[in-house]
């Protein structure tokens, strides 16, 4: 039995953190000049990707060591020179006096997230709904080709998104500790996931599918496809998150997700 606690907290955060430590990493192999960078300060990772960017953040306030004065005065200067707002990501797993001192410096909690896990062991494999369609990793040399699949599912997301998601799916389909996979129905590309693992840890994200491809079982294929992939490389938990009560939580659920603990994101407001 897993038990939702500090160390799976530890384990799920830990996790997703260096994710983005190689995403951060493999920005600045491709761009040598663009400064992105990351600390360890106290067991937290503080990321900078761009200013604009969803990386720019840190994972694991804390859970690792008790978050203090001077672990917030280091981690807030990182941000700063580099121009950047200072976002945390914080597990409730943290010591509840936690909150009380974001609350006195300044943050304010914007977007809350669901983590969920799914214990292997217990995973019995399904079949996707749609059995024209073929979920796989890709080629090194279908990466501009992926994040070109990944930005057309993103762009009826928000004006401008398509963009920027397929300025970062070049880095992430090239990530380092990365898996990207795509689905095809019958020979067309519809549908790409990201894929990360860590020791006996896998992450799912960055689910995206073309709009007219959409409700084809694409994603049910991507999921099925990552999780085998998973298993025969020796995963025993996979993790993922969704908005709560969204359709992405629902349909992890459906697919034997649980929620570990609902996150929140907090940004410094002063």
């Amino acid at each position: 039995m897993i038990y939702c606690d500090r160390e799976l907290s530890r384990k799920l955060e830990r996790s997703e953190a260096r994710a983005n430590a190689d995403l951060v990493d493999t920005r600045l192999s491709l761009f040598p000049d663009c400064g992105a960078k990351w600390i360890d300060v106290g067991g937290t990772y503080a990321m900078f990707d761009e200013v604009d960017s969803p990386l720019t953040q840190t994972f694991g306030l804390g859970i690792f060591e008790d978050a203090t004065a001077d672990i917030f005065d280091e981690i807030e200067a990182f941000f700063r020179e580099r121009g950047s707002s200072v976002f945390h990501e914080v597990s409730p797993m943290a010591d509840v006096s936690l909150l009380g001192l974001l609350s006195s410096r300044g943050y304010s909690p914007i977007e809350q997230t669901n983590v969920m896990y799914l214990d292997h062991p217990d995973y019995e494999p399904f079949q996707p709904t749609n059995r024209d369609i073929l979920a796989r990793p890709i080629k090194p040399s279908e990466a501009d080709h992926w994040a070109e699949v990944a930005a057309g599912g993103w762009a009826t997301e928000g004006e401008g998104l398509r963009d920027f998601m397929l300025a970062f799916g070049k880095i992430a389909a090239r990530a380092r500790g990365g898996h990207a996979f795509i689905a095809e129905l019958k020979g067309r590309s519809i549908a790409t996931g990201g894929f990360h693992m860590y020791d006996d840890v896998c992450i799912l994200a960055g689910a995206s599918t073309i709009p007219d491809a959409r409700r084809s079982g694409a994603q049910n294929a991507l999921l099925a496809a990552r999780l085998k992939f998973a298993i025969d490389h020796g995963c025993k938990l996979a993790m993922m998150g969704a908005l709560p009560g969204s359709q992405s939580q629902k349909n992890a659920q459906r697919n034997g997700f649980n929620i570990a603990y609902t996150r929140t994101k907090w940004q410094l407001t002063i």
